[in-house]
C-alpha cells in the first residue's frame, strides 16, 4: 500500500483500508484496545489478541515534527480497524505502550490482506 508519495496521504490510505475490510477505530484505554463503535467488546483486547497488519508513516508538508503513523489492526476474533497517533514526542503514551506490547509479539507484515 505504500505506493508513491502522492497517493500517500492519511486519508486516501484509510480509503483504501477500509476498502480492504478494516473499517473499525479503535481506542487504547486501561492497557487495552477498544473498537469505538462495538458496545459487544466491552472487556477490549488484550495485546496477545492483536496483530499490526501493516502501519504507514507521514510527515508534514510543511513541518517534519508534524508526525503521525496509521496503524492497520486485527484482533483474533476478526476485527479490522485502524488506530492514528502522533509519531515521537506527541505521540499518545497509551496507544505507543500498547502498541510495543504488540509489536513485541510480532507483526503480520505479509500483506496477506492486499
Amino acid at each position: 500500500m505504500q505506493d508513491n508519495e502522492k497517493e500517500r496521504s492519511l486519508v486516501n490510505v484509510e480509503s483504501k483500508l477500509n476498502a480492504d475490510g478494516f473499517t473499525a477505530d479503535f481506542r487504547v484505554t486501561d492497557g487495552k484496545l477498544y473498537p469505538l463503535s462495538d458496545d459487544n467488546k466491552a472487556r477490549g483486547y488484550m495485546p496477545e489478541e492483536v496483530t499490526i497488519v501493516d502501519f504507514y508513516r507521514f510527515e508534514g508538508e510543511s513541518n517534519p515534527d508534524d508526525m503521525s503513523i496509521l496503524y492497520a489492526i486485527e484482533t483474533t476474533d476478526g476485527v479490522k480497524g485502524t488506530i492514528a497517533t502522533a509519531f515521537g514526542t506527541y505521540g499518545d503514551t497509551s496507544v505507543d505502550e500498547f502498541l510495543k506490547t504488540v509489536e513485541d509479539l510480532g507483526k503480520n507484515l505479509d500483506k496477506h490482506h492486499k
